[in-house]
């Protein structure tokens, strides 16, 4: 059976611009054939399963030209799988969405297109701009600035200038001379308001704000790159009155998240809603350790206290109980500790309430917290990662507690962003990395190697975890509880 093709506009940054209709078609694709500009984030929606081709088309540069995109495109429909083009910005808008469509026609193959936010619109209203104004003007225009190679800009200044609408120029940072020079000489005032938006609506946007004979010199002296736009326009004017962008507290900051997959989204999501440019690079991962005769034993025997360390550990204790062909009962009369508050919400979206937690979250404080609540008689189940470190057991072995430590996943140091995390890193353009977990430091260094571990602050949110980091010759700062509120707050201190 013929698959579909699929066009879904990935908007212009990140993961939060993307369509909820654009997330649900990307997560139960087969395949994805996706372009240069697309966000790591929104990559990150592509199932595991699914077959990935980067087409990374950039100006002057298509590594894959479109004939062969198209053919791609065929191909794969005509393999059976439900396939995925993603495009940056909206499908139909420069983005030669109507031609693949047009192609897939003629071949016989069903599509669907999912519109995206375009950048023409989103990114000037990310730097204050609202491209239409009833006291400034009433029409808005869309134009590329991106010419063949060899040929001259293929824009009408004069029709434009008449308009005496905001003008929109999309792919024009190559050709800002040649597109200032032309609104002069249509006969444009050289007073005329004017913008150049870099990286806009993310984390890292920056803006140059001149007059059209100015913006050139003005956008070269601050190094504004590619990926860019440009807005002419009195409504430029009103750039720093309705920015509300630039003021949040992080924006300007690049902060990586090293976070398994999983847990990542709460601690981005919260970043990104205070301005900063974040890079999601989960570097690690858990793999749940398969039914064990001694671990179906361990969960089945009578217990005082389960002791969890992560909810990792949680929903793997679920797991492993219903591969063992039990639930939740089996655990009836047991006591539940938990070492902090996002382990505590795992267990009760079970419907468990725990019953005790320390008030300093890592194994240490658990381990001694257990030992005071304890009778000397009672029975400790802890179930965790294969790499838990030795404080909490040292605790209870010291107070000669009976207790048995199960392995019920393991920690697996593994990232799809290391060359990018390289070339931040590189480019002295990294400000933070988070760390929830020794395991976290470990990933990070092994995915980006032996490079300048000073050049960064490393967020870490507790002691031990801040132990490792030192112990790679990281700059640290410390959370003042084992939370993620509290790892913000630490930023926003600054």
């Amino acid at each position: 059976m013929t698959g579909k093709v699929i066009l879904v506009g990935a908007g212009p940054g990140g993961r939060d611009l993307l369509t909820l209709r654009g997330a649900e078609v990307l997560q139960s694709a087969e395949a994805v054939v996706y372009d240069r500009l697309v966000s790591p984030d929104i990559l990150e929606l592509i199932p595991q399963t699914a077959e990935r081709v980067n087409v990374g088309k950039e100006n002057n540069h298509h590594p894959v030209p479109q004939d062969q995109i198209n053919e791609i495109l065929v191909r794969l429909a005509q393999e059976g799988k439900q396939t995925v083009r993603l495009k940056g910005g909206d499908c139909y808008l420069f983005g030669r969405g109507g031609e693949e469509c047009e192609y897939l026609l003629e071949h016989g193959i069903s599509f669907e297109v999912v519109p995206g936010v375009t950048s023409a619109l989103a990114v000037p209203a990310y730097a204050g701009i609202p491209v239409t104004h009833r006291d400034y003007c009433s029409s808005v225009h869309i134009v590329t600035a991106h010419a063949r190679a060899g040929k001259p800009l293929d824009i009408h200044f004069d029709a434009l200038v008449q308009t005496g609408g905001t003008l929109v120029f999309l792919m024009g940072l190559s050709a800002l001379s040649e597109v200032m020079q032309g609104l002069l000489s249509a006969g444009m005032s050289p007073d005329m308001p004017a913008a150049v938006i870099s990286n806009g609506a993310r984390g890292n946007q920056r803006k140059v704000v001149a007059t059209i004979s100015t913006l050139y010199d003005a956008v070269r002296a601050a190094g504004l790159k590619s990926p860019a736009l440009i807005v002419v326009g009195r409504v430029c004017e009103l750039h720093s009155a309705l920015d509300w962008f630039t003021p949040l507290p992080l924006h300007g900051k690049t902060i990586a998240v090293t976070r398994p997959k999983e847990r990542i989204g709460t601690l981005s999501t919260k970043l990104r809603a205070l301005g900063a440019n974040v890079i999601e690079c989960p570097c690690i991962e858990t793999q749940e350790i398969e039914d064990t005769a001694l671990l179906k034993y361990e969960l089945t025997d009578r217990w005082d206290w389960v002791v969890l360390t992560s909810p990792a550990g949680v929903s793997a204790m679920v797991h492993a109980l219903q591969r063992a062909g039990y639930d939740l009962r089996a655990l009836y009369g047991m006591q539940f500790a938990v070492i902090g508050p996002g382990t505590a919400q795992a267990l009760a979206a079970y419907g468990i309430e725990a019953d005790l937690m320390p008030d300093v979250y890592d194994g240490a404080h658990l381990g001694q917290a257990l030992v005071d609540a304890l009778d000397p008689k009672e029975r400790v189940l802890i179930l965790r990662s294969a790499q838990g470190g030795s404080e909490l057991t040292a605790k209870l072995r010291e107070a000669e507690i009976t207790f048995a430590d199960v392995a019920t996943y393991e920690t697996v140091y593994r990232t799809d962003q290391g060359d990018l995390l390289r070339t931040e890193l590189a480019n002295g353009t990294l400000d933070v990395v988070t760390f929830t977990s020794a395991s976290t430091v470990r990933g990070f260094v092994e995915a980006v190697g032996d490079l300048d571990f000073q050049a960064f602050t490393a967020l870490c949110i507790g002691q031990q975890t801040a132990a490792q980091a030192q112990s790679y010759g990281m700059q640290v700062k410390i959370a003042k509880t084992a939370t993620i509120d509290s790892m913000i707050a630490c930023l926003l201190e600054e």
